[in-house]
């Protein structure tokens, strides 16, 4: 679908006569099928929000742009992982099991890609900033056959502006914005483009900005009932401490060879410090929590410090050429993100010792009891590595082809320690004081893949199109990860399901033995899982006439397995897709009514569902079966000359189609029948399903929808604009699970509102903007320190920004 394309056309006549008659839309150009096409020929539902809109609507990062984009939810990592930006996981048209994001699990359903280059990494996708941008081009339902293993729900595209030899332009913006009961921020950005000759320019773009904080990390104190300690966080008490940072760079080239060949290298690289927490504790002021009385409406008591350094660098190269009648394109792409993180954890220690009298096995070298509060340390360190060659046949043949190689590995290099401060010895993992857990281990994910798509003119009305990927892949995981000795890891389980120095003394014997792992004690998991499959698609459109198209889909998507680090759980598989879709693209009343839409439905099958497990590992099983029903419309219209409006709508009915037992059977199938009273595999009496049949998936609402309306005219020379914006989403769950979910709850539903109005003359333009011009606190996520039955007893809702006012003042040249 095409989401509110809003490049005006007005004929040189009525321009001249200066009659105000509806406007036209012009045709939109896109490159989702690997290849360039109007818009409104393309037979996928599609959302694209162009540049002028994204400038308009005020789009700076991906919360922005993902309030606008129907098919398009998000949730934010938990279980210790620092949850500030550049850390949240994407979902589309409503497949999402809840629980990803954790260094060991499942990779992202959709795929994230910066021009022709994947930028999604395992625990969340690069949080471009919006500045210099063509387009957003969002892909709802499978793109596995072009865009592979990471687009089984979708894929979003972030199509930046290239370098321009046909002539010098160059400009720059300056913001500054408050938010109510919070801080002040600002940003700065600039572009310019350099022709060096007719055949090779330059394009350089640069950004920094201040994000304002506006949740408060309440001065206040917290005692751990069993040992009656009282730990106090004055040293860390702040006032919207929740900010981030971020200073980047965009460098592009463009070369043309000749007339038939280009060569286009860019590089891309952002440094982002960001502070404090993204989510909101209702307990700040609750005796149950441990804490003392003070409160406050968007804030936290958190005892650690908590901070990301997030640093990253993109290198692309993309040469496109003619062999014969044949485009020929080819991509490489090689990522690098580090990522020094610290988070409080203190959560996990409370609430396990409220519960089991946790803190009775804390204490230092004497034996004396000590503050049981945990804090992660943690070092990331991310490579991706991707290639990419394609060829396409002509485009005006009655007979076209798609065709390529893909082939892309990448790395997860982890550490984490789980910190408690005065931590004796011999509760200390070795080498490593004060450490109760440590995490240190390599993740590699490769995957080599062939595809190719067919599309036929059986009539000069009638379209097919059949395309397939054949992939494979090969995951692995190695390392340590677990207790020191003197704290259980697994000691009384099977030696072949023992982790931490239990491991160590279960594989390798004495301690003399041990082959130290990258400065951990030893090695405790080396595991690969090797998979080869194929997925398809296949396609009909009918032309009805110039304007309008309708055509069919059936097409599949996939997800690649992975590793369980418990020695005794098989690794997970690569779960499926199924989409079966009839849409419909039309314009209408000479091109100033656009009206798209499509009907589908999504079969799940054996879908991966991660969650924290026994003593707080991530666990990852395949989890049955779901189906996904939904609608999208999508509008866009020139109502007057003056007045244009937009919208996108989505109602999606996500459920499960079998019970989710929790264990597989033998043979490696979920478990559908769990009646209450009988015995799971570990013995314990089974009370029924963890979730039942027709369980509402989570993340997503059952609606979703946003309207535009922009009103401009002249004004003193120039042209002036007065805008609003409304966004809605209903009520969504948190966690598949019954038991989790009465803990953690449902996500109230929200509406959006932001206002804008501006006034351009000549080369420059002055902007005022409220964004949640109302000030509600929209919950877009909720998450909790560890696992749901233990911490979520507290759990983080993330809220929308508050109401944010700003004024922009831009020029070009």
């Amino acid at each position: 679908m095409a989401f509110a394309p809003i490049a005006w056309g007005q004929s040189a006549d009525a321009a001249k006569s200066q009659e105000k008659e509806a406007r036209t839309l012009d045709a939109v150009r896109v490159t989702a099928q690997k290849r360039e096409e109007d818009l409104q020929k393309v037979p996928i539902s599609m959302q694209v929000i162009g540049s002028q809109q994204l400038v308009q609507q005020n789009v700076a990062d991906f919360a922005d742009y993902a309030k606008l984009i129907p098919s398009l939810s998000y949730g934010t990592a938990g279980g210790g992982v620092f949850s500030g930006p550049g850390f949240v996981q994407v979902y589309m048209r409503g497949v999402a099991s809840g629980g990803d994001g954790n260094h060991s699990g499942s990779q992202p359903s959709v795929g994230m890609y910066l021009d022709e280059q994947p930028i999604t990494t395992i625990q969340g996708a690069l949080d471009i900033h919006m500045y210099d941008i063509e387009r957003v081009e969002a892909l709802a339902g499978p793109q596995g056959t072009l865009y592979g293993a990471s687009s089984q729900s979708g894929t979003i595209r972030i199509i930046t502006k290239k370098p321009d030899p046909s002539g010098y332009s160059a400009g720059y913006s300056i913001e500054g914005n408050s938010v109510t009961g919070g801080g002040i921020g600002h940003v700065l950005e600039g572009f310019v483009n350099i022709p060096l000759n007719d055949r090779t320019a330059v394009r350089l773009v640069g950004w920094q900005k201040h994000d304002a904080g506006y949740v408060d990390n309440l001065h206040g104190t917290r005692t751990y009932p069993t040992s009656g300690i009282v730990d106090d966080n004055a040293a860390l008490a702040e006032n919207n401490y929740n900010t981030a940072d971020t200073a980047g760079l965009r460098a592009s080239a463009r070369f043309d060879i000749n007339d038939r060949w280009t060569i286009t290298p860019q590089l891309i690289a952002q440094k982002q410090k960001a502070y404090g927490s993204a989510g909101i504790d209702p307990l700040v002021g609750s005796a149950a929590a441990g804490y003392d009385a003070s409160t406050g409406s968007m804030a936290v008591k958190h005892f650690n410090p908590e901070s990301s350094d997030d640093r990253w660098h993109q290198a692309a190269l993309t040469v496109e050429g003619k062999i014969g009648n044949f485009d020929l394109t080819y991509v490489f792409s090689q990522l690098r993100r580090d990522v020094d993180s610290e988070s409080d954890y203190s959560d996990y220690g409370f609430w396990y010792d409220s519960l089991a009298g946790y803190g009775a096995y804390f204490y230092d070298n004497n034996h004396n009891l000590i503050n049981p509060a945990q804090y992660i340390q943690a070092i990331d360190g991310y490579k991706r590595t991707s290639h990419e060659l394609r060829v396409a046949s002509p485009q005006d043949n009655r007979l076209r082809l798609v065709a390529g190689l893909f082939w892309q590995e990448q790395t997860h290099n982890i550490e984490q320690r789980y910190r408690i401060d005065g931590l004796a010895d011999v509760l200390s993992v070795s080498g490593w004081p004060q450490t109760i857990w440590l995490t240190q281990q390599d993740r590699r994910d490769r995957d080599q893949a062939i595809f190719g798509q067919v599309t036929f003119d059986v009539t000069d009305k009638i379209e097919l199109n059949a395309g397939g990927r054949w992939f494979r892949s090969d995951n692995g995981l190695q390392g340590y990860f677990g207790f020191a000795n003197g704290y259980s890891s697994g000691s009384s389980l099977d030696p072949v399901d023992r982790y931490g120095e239990a491991g160590c003394y279960a594989q390798y014997g004495a301690k003399s033995n041990w082959v130290p792992y990258d400065g951990a004690p030893c090695k405790v998991v080396d595991k690969r899982v090797k998979e080869n499959d194929a997925i398809y698609r296949l396609n009909a459109t009918w032309k009805i006439d110039d304007k309008k198209m309708v055509y069919a889909t059936w097409s599949q998507g996939y997800r690649p397995g992975g590793i369980n680090r418990r020695g005794t759980l098989p690794p997970y598989v690569s779960d499926f897709l199924t989409n079966y879709e009839f849409g419909w693209k039309t314009s209408w009343a000479n091109d100033t009514l656009i009206f798209n839409g499509a009907l589908f439905r999504e079969d799940w099958k054996d879908f991966q569902f991660s969650y924290l497990g026994q003593n707080g590992l991530t666990e990852i099983r395949n989890a049955n079966q779901a189906q996904i029903k939904g609608v999208e419309l999508d509008l866009s219209w020139a109502a007057t000359y003056n007045l244009q409006i937009t919208g996108g709508f989505a109602w999606y009915d996500a459920k499960l189609t079998d019970n989710y037992c929790g264990w597989l059977r033998p043979g490696g199938k979920p478990e559908t029948v769990c009646p209450p009273g009988t015995l799971d595999p570990n013995g314990a009496v089974v009370t029924g399903p963890q979730a039942a049949s027709g369980t509402r998936l989570p993340v997503t609402p059952k609606f979703k929808g946003t309207l535009n309306a922009r009103y401009t005219l002249d004004f003193a020379g120039g042209e002036a604009y007065a805008q609003a914006s409304l966004s809605h989403a209903g009520s969504r769950r948190v966690d598949l699970r019954q038991a989790e979910t009465a803990l953690l709850g449902y996500l109230n539903a929200y509406t959006l509102t932001d206002l804008s109005t501006g006034w351009r003359k000549n080369n420059w333009t002055i902007d005022l903007f409220l964004k949640n011009a109302l000030d509600k606190r929209a919950q877009m996520s909720r998450f909790a320190q560890c696992a749901a039955l233990t911490c979520g007893n507290e759990p983080y809702t993330v809220i929308a920004q508050p109401r944010t006012f700003g004024i922009r003042f831009s020029q070009e040249f």
